[in-house]
């Protein structure tokens, strides 16, 4: 099988997966025990904090390491509003679902949500968004690649914005860390998320940054992990084995190359969606007019090839992916959505076939539909 949807999660490295194992035999001391198994678990992860804090280009006292994206971004979006004062979130309508789900409850709760709208290049309308800000804003959070078209989304313009009104920025890095740079981006947000299960480390670990300089109140009161901010015992091997996947090298021109082949060889019925064709990041949404975006997925898997129809945390309720509903794309058409996320790991054998796949399921959709 040639996997397509990394996007969605990817395998472990072999150096990651070495560190997970090395960690789980040598580091298994809870790192709070005070005795010296403990004491060096501890030194493990604080070590971690700091090579993946220098990495990042950030103070490592901000760095907390949580379950994954979904937590951190909770963890964030909580602590910028526990630190401010308003009662006011806007958000893009494009954001993904943990976002989404938060922000539903705190809808609930009394807080007024706006939800900004796409573009057609697949980027947040900027000028809805600057105009949805009143002095009740007390956050914003927009995720800085979008999962399912690969658009980096213009956080320079939107940090301005709240900086000019002293509205708190969150964005959710998940699908940028280890596929674009994002130490330029950093100093603009006062929170952001990571998983490291998308750049080759372990599912269920994360890490999530809150400006160290702001004064906020943790979720649980009276919590000892990671300096009050999040309860559990922390998964060590993960943590270190997470650092050890974050230690790689970004190959934007070796995926900006692979894209290029895949795309030039598509036939002319394939759609691109969103302004992606010369962007770095390893993802494009597809639409194929008339042909299912679920007939091509399970199509090109009994081929041999596996990709999606949008991100794995869409909730089944959901009957089109929020992206395209934020860029104003009717449901039939983007029922025929498909995404493809590739890895430097793809050659251009896989690529090409690929796009012959996708060829040729369409042409075989074409013939079999226009049959009496």
């Amino acid at each position: 099988m040639k996997y397509f949807d990394f996007a969605a999660t990817s395998p472990m490295s072999e150096d990651a997966l070495s560190a997970f194992m090395k960690a789980a035999r040598e580091y298994y001391g809870n790192t709070s025990s005070v005795h010296d198994v403990g004491t060096n678990a501890k030194a493990l992860v604080e070590h971690s904090r700091q090579t993946l804090a220098a990495a990042l280009n950030v103070d490592p006292a901000g760095l907390y390491f949580s379950s994954g994206g979904t937590e951190s971004n909770w963890l964030g979006i909580e602590a910028l509003l526990s630190a401010g004062s308003g009662n006011h979130i806007i958000i893009s309508a494009a954001e993904h679902s943990s976002v989404r789900r938060i922000v539903e409850k705190k809808e609930k709760e009394g807080w007024r949500i706006s939800r900004i709208p796409l573009t057609k290049s697949g980027v947040v309308d900027v000028e809805a968004l600057q105009e949805e800000m009143t002095e009740d804003t007390a956050l914003v959070s927009v995720q800085l690649v979008n999962s399912d078209l690969g658009t980096i989304q213009p956080l320079e313009v939107i940090h301005r914005f709240c900086s000019e009104r002293g509205v708190f920025l969150h964005s959710d890095f998940v699908q940028a860390f280890g596929k674009i740079d994002v130490t330029s981006v950093v100093e603009l947000v006062d929170s952001f998320s990571l998983s490291a299960h998308k750049i080759g480390g372990p599912k269920g670990v994360g890490a999530v940054y809150i400006r160290p300089s702001l004064s906020f109140t943790p979720i649980f009161p009276s919590v000892t992990h990671e300096s009050g901010v999040r309860p559990g015992t922390l998964n060590t091997p993960g943590i270190a084995s997470f650092v050890v996947a974050a230690d790689h090298h970004v190959e934007e021109e070796r995926i900006s190359y692979l894209k290029s082949i895949f795309l030039t060889k598509l036939e002319s019925s394939f759609q691109l969606v969103g302004d992606t064709r010369d962007q770095e990041v390893p993802i494009l949404g597809l639409l194929v007019e008339g042909v299912p975006g679920q007939w091509l997925m399970l199509e090109g898997s009994r081929r041999g090839y596996a990709f999606s129809v949008g991100s794995a945390c869409q909730s089944d309720q959901d009957s089109t992916l929020p992206t395209l509903d934020a860029m104003g794309i009717e449901e039939e058409l983007a029922e025929t959505f498909i995404r493809i996320s590739f890895h430097p790991s793809h050659t251009e054998a896989d690529v090409l076939g690929l796009a012959d796949c996708l060829n040729g399921i369409v042409a075989e959709y074409s013939t079999v539909s226009a049959a009496p």
